[in-house]
């Protein structure tokens, strides 16, 4: 009997250099990991890292970062963050959220008056114990891997800071907010604190980011967009038009515009020296562009510019 003819195999799609950023809008109920990775797949992309994680629940502004933008990664990570959240009140779970098992409950409900007179306590520089279910490493494992194997997490409260906290909307059983933060804070720790403040428990029941550092809520593209680009032909849909370029991520820091030799020097790891009257009076962490290009991520000091990171764009 003659063996099963085999289809012949598919080509295996050739990974191209991608570089920049793309803001996607990650829809809910899907990890930041498996979104990266399908985005990545569109593209056809070698290399690429997101700028924050998002929990399944949660959708809105993930970052991400092709090729040469992964070096600036850490600077959109540092950046401020705006989500918007709501609260089911009347119920605590053991993961702050509704994706987790029932814990603490009350009937009380709180009046828009109480809420908002809770609201001084969370804003500014507080002190906040992240989630039992959180990615905080404890004796080098995640602090959510010890959670589900059902062993004792004890964090330690640490500083965040609100910039801004403010309630937009109120039900019976449920709150929506919209907060700025700085970096390390989460939204589901602050639903948690509040709902104790108020005395009528409370969990995360819904989450967007609209917006991490420089990356707004104009910028996102969805997933089933990304994908219907990525199925395109040529000439009929470029995922390309929707990168923003390399330096997004650097606009909290300042830029430095040097000579193609300085470039040259800087691109090869070594230090130049900033001389003559005009030369810019700076300190710290910058960015150094040559004719309009990216070159490298660096520390001035003293009139010396050293490379930290070095930029390989193309043309």
């Amino acid at each position: 009997m003659n063996a099963p003819a085999q289809s012949p195999a598919q080509p295996k799609r050739k990974k191209i250099d991608v570089h920049g950023w793309l803001v996607l809008d990650k829809p809910t109920g899907m990890t930041s990991t498996h979104a990266l990775a399908r985005v990545k797949r569109a593209f056809g992309a070698k290399k690429a890292g997101h700028a924050g994680t998002l929990d399944p629940l949660a959708t809105g502004c993930l970052p991400i970062a092709f090729g040469e933008a992964t070096k600036t990664v850490p600077f959109a990570m540092d950046g401020r963050k705006i989500y918007r959240f709501t609260v089911a009140w009347g119920i605590e779970t053991d993961t702050d959220d509704s994706e987790g098992h029932p814990g603490e409950t009350s009937p009380q409900r709180p009046s828009e008056a109480e809420i908002r007179a809770v609201l001084p306590g969370f804003t500014g520089n507080i002190l906040q114990t992240p989630p039992r279910f959180s990615a905080i490493k404890i004796d080098g494992e995640r602090a959510y891997d010890l959670a589900r194997e059902g062993e004792e997490v004890n964090l330690e409260a640490r500083e965040i800071a609100v910039h801004r906290l403010e309630l937009v909307e109120k039900t019976d059983d449920f709150a929506t907010f919209e907060t700025e933060t700085g970096k390390g804070a989460y939204v589901r720790a602050l639903a948690r604190d509040m709902g104790r403040a108020l005395g009528c428990f409370g969990h995360v029941s819904a989450l967007r980011r609209v917006q991490v550092g420089p990356f707004e809520e104009a910028d996102l593209i969805s997933l089933d967009e990304i994908e219907r680009l990525g199925l395109c032909p040529p000439g009929e849909g470029n995922l390309a038009d929707h990168l923003l370029p390399v330096e997004t991520a650097l606009d909290d820091i300042p830029a430095l515009a040097v000579n193609g030799s300085d470039a040259a020097r800087l691109r090869r790891g070594q230090a130049v020296l900033l001389r003559g009257r005009d030369a810019p009076l700076l300190s710290g962490t910058c960015y150094v562009t040559a004719q309009g290009a990216l070159v490298a991520l660096a520390e001035a000091e003293g009139g010396e510019v050293h490379p930290k990171r070095v930029f390989h764009l193309p043309g």
